[in-house]
């Protein structure tokens, strides 16, 4: 069975960033899955300091994914993400691991890890392979980070391409409907790239589907 999930540390995001998500996957998420909000472990923590979402790298190790419980595939959402449409087609995926791409406009990396897909068991290398050090030797834009890594070791990876081919958008980037706020149609979700929902509720697609669960 598909296990959904997201990763929180750090007070940038909320329990309430958490229920808001798992409430928009609830909505429009059909076929059975498991929920799990992961925190990093703590031999990781010091991976938390320092920009880059390292920590959530974890995922790629089989002995984690033994301890989660993970058989099948997972799936994984970042909390700066606000679910839009129905989202079964997008995990329809036979590949091994998937991720969003095609956003980026001044970052080179072509991945974005705000939303992936990972066959249990695949591609252990990118976790048995990584450490800073040898982040730190790759190239990299602003500064080293996870997606960037995920580029170095599995540079063919399959993708959702942003825009209206998959439903997949980041906010206002690449795929974007230019000059609108607008939510385009047949979007099953945009992220935010590390800003917080919150603080678009002006935009009226935000509030009427990142939702807290009805009291």
């Amino acid at each position: 069975m598909l296990t959904v999930s997201t990763w929180i540390w750090g007070d940038k995001f909320s329990k309430d960033h958490v229920e808001r998500l798992r409430e928009g996957i609830k909505r429009h998420l059909k076929q059975p899955y498991h929920w799990r909000v992961f925190h990093p472990e703590v031999r990781d923590m010091h991976l938390t300091k320092i920009p880059g979402c390292f920590a959530r790298l974890r995922m790629f190790d089989p002995e984690w994914q033994k301890r989660n419980g993970i058989e099948d595939r997972l799936v994984n959402f970042d909390l700066d993400t606000v679910v839009t449409g129905e989202l079964d087609h997008l995990f329809d995926r036979p590949e091994p691991f998937v991720i969003m791409q095609g956003a980026n406009t001044v970052n080179p990396c072509p991945m974005n890890g705000a939303l992936m897909m990972l066959k249990a068991g695949a591609h252990p290398e990118v976790w048995n392979d990584f450490s800073l050090e040898a982040a730190r030797q790759i190239p990299f834009h602003s500064f080293p980070d996870d997606q960037g890594w995920i580029w170095h070791k599995l540079p063919e990876a399959a993708g959702w391409k942003c825009g209206p081919e998959s439903g997949v958008y980041v906010y206002q980037k690449r795929g974007w409907p230019p000059g609108t706020k607008r939510l385009p149609a047949g979007a099953r979700l945009v992220t935010f790239i590390n800003n917080d929902p919150s603080k678009m509720m002006d935009l009226e697609w935000v509030w009427q589907n990142w939702k807290a669960k009805a009291k």
